[in-house]
């Protein structure tokens, strides 16, 4: 035996910015899937129906049903914001980093590397404690490969 039918209206405001979702703009293909579903459920249309129809699971058009229940429109079609790690580098250190691998490298150093600019970020207090993979990928979003060159700066 299978889930009971999904019973429940979507007002016709909803239903109107939904059709003018769908309609105009460009939108995030998710976004308009969920749309469509929502329409479709609307007029009463079954989970399993709607999902011959459009490329969603059933279990996913209830759940998208659920969250219009529970969230209202925006919570059906948008994703929560998720969480991810803290940038361990506000937008100062990184130039203050940037700038000191801009400069010559210390005395006895050849070249800077991405572990000499990690210990040198900690000595010169430019970030309390900076891991190399952290330099890495901001040198690399810089299109700074200073371990290339014998300098950065030419003079």
């Amino acid at each position: 035996m299978g889930r009971p039918a999904l019973s429940f209206d979507i007002s016709k405001k909803d239903q109107q910015e939904l059709r003018n979702l769908v309609k105009g703009g460009v939108q995030q293909v998710r976004v308009v899937l969920r749309a469509l579903a929502l329409l479709q459920l609307a007029e009463h249309a079954s989970a399993p129906q709607i999902a011959g129809v459009i490329p969603l699971t059933a279990q996913a058009i209830w759940r998208l049903g659920h969250r219009y229940e529970h969230g209202g429109l925006d919570g059906a079609l948008y994703e929560k914001q998720r969480p991810g790690a803290v940038e361990v580098l506000d937008s100062n250190q990184k130039q203050r980093i940037i700038a000191m691998v801009c400069s010559d490298p210390p005395e006895g150093q050849a070249r800077w590397t991405v572990r000499l600019v990690a210990e040198q970020a900690v000595k010169r207090k430019l970030a309390p404690r900076v891991g190399r993979e952290t330099i890495r990928i901001l040198l690399l979003h810089h299109d700074l490969r200073p371990w290339r060159e014998k300098n950065v700066v030419y003079r």
